[in-house]
C-alpha cells in the first residue's frame, strides 16, 4: 500500500503542481485544473482519468476503482482506494493525471523509465 505522504510528495515533484486544502480534502492543482485529490479521511484518492475509459477501468478493477461521486460524473474522473494500490501503480496514475493537465512541453520534462525508482526522472530543460 502506499501512503498519502508518498503519493504527495511525488505530485509535488510533479512541474507546476500545487497543494491546497478544499473542505478538508488535500487537492493537487495545476493552474485552476485539479488532477489529483485525497478524500478527507485519505482512504481514497481521485485523479484525472479519460472519461471515456473509465468505465471500462472500473469494471475491470471494482475492488480498486470506482466512479466519483454523481455530480462529478461530467470531469474526467476517477477514484481509487488507497488500500489497494502499490506505489509503482499509484505513481503511473499520478503521473498521466497531471499529463491531462500540463501543455506537451512541460510533460516532456519527465522521463517515464525513472518513475518506477527513486528518482521522479524529472528532466530540467537544457540552454543552448
Amino acid at each position: 500500500m502506499v501512503s498519502p505522504a508518498q503519493i504527495r510528495d511525488f505530485a509535488l515533484s510533479l512541474p507546476r503542481t500545487t497543494e491546497g486544502l478544499v473542505r478538508d480534502s488535500v487537492r493537487f492543482r495545476i493552474g485552476k485544473i485539479v488532477y489529483l485529490a485525497f478524500s478527507p479521511d485519505e482512504t481514497l484518492m481521485g485523479f484525472a482519468f479519460p472519461k471515456e475509459e473509465r468505465d471500462a477501468l472500473v469494471a475491470s478493477e471494482p475492488a480498486t476503482f470506482q466512479l466519483p461521486r454523481t455530480s462529478d460524473l461530467r470531469f474526467n474522473w476517477v477514484v481509487a482506494r488507497l488500500d489497494r494500490l502499490d506505489e509503482q501503480r499509484t505513481r503511473e496514475l499520478v503521473l498521466d493525471a497531471w499529463r491531462m493537465c500540463v501543455p506537451k512541453k512541460v510533460s516532456a520534462l519527465i522521463d517515464e523509465s525513472a518513475v518506477g525508482g527513486s528518482s521522479y526522472g524529472v528532466r530540467r530543460p537544457t540552454k543552448g
